[in-house]
C-alpha cells in the first residue's frame, strides 16, 4: 500500500470505530485501542453471536411464523397433487369426462395445478411480507450490529 494512501470511505458519513481516528500527535490509532481505553471486555466471536441469535425469542418467532404457513400449505398442495395423480391413474373414466367442449376433467384439474401453484406463490409472498419480513429484517439488523466488532 502506498505511504500516503487513505482508507477513508467517501460514502461513509460516520467512520467505523478504529478507522480514521488519530491520537493527539496526528498518528492513526490502532482499532484495538480506539474508543474506550482501559475498558477490557471480551469480544464475542461471530459464531457465539449467531448461536445467541439462534436461541433468541425473536428468531424463534420468525421460524414459528414461517412454519405455521409453510407446513400446512405444502401438505395441502402435496395432497392436491397426489389426488390428481391417483385420480388420473385409477379413474380414467372420470378424468375423461368432458367439462366444456374439448376440455375434460383431467385438463381442468391439470390447469388447476398451475393455478394452485401461482396462488400458493402469491400467498407465500404476501404472508412473508406481512408477517415475517419486518421481524426478520429487524433481527438481521441487530445481528449485523452485534457482529460488527466480532472476532472472525
Amino acid at each position: 500500500m502506498a505511504a500516503g494512501a487513505r482508507l477513508d470511505d467517501p460514502w461513509d458519513d460516520v467512520p467505523a470505530p478504529g478507522r480514521g481516528e488519530q491520537d493527539g500527535a496526528g498518528a492513526p490509532v490502532a482499532p484495538e485501542t480506539a474508543g474506550a481505553q482501559g475498558a477490557e471486555r471480551p469480544v464475542p466471536s461471530a459464531a457465539e453471536i449467531y448461536r445467541e441469535v439462534h436461541g433468541s425469542a425473536a428468531f424463534r418467532e420468525v421460524r414459528r411464523r414461517y412454519r405455521r404457513f409453510v407446513f400446512p400449505a405444502a401438505l395441502a398442495f402435496l395432497l392436491w397433487y397426489l389426488a390428481y395423480v391417483v385420480a388420473a391413474t385409477t379413474a380414467p373414466g372420470l378424468m375423461a369426462r368432458p367439462v366444456a367442449g374439448a376440455v375434460n376433467v383431467a385438463m381442468a384439474a391439470g390447469l388447476g395445478q398451475f393455478l394452485t401453484t401461482f396462488l400458493l406463490t402469491w400467498a407465500y409472498a404476501r404472508h412473508a411480507r406481512l408477517r415475517r419480513d419486518r421481524a426478520a429484517l429487524d433481527l438481521r439488523w441487530d445481528t449485523q450490529e452485534m457482529t460488527r466488532g466480532a472476532v472472525r
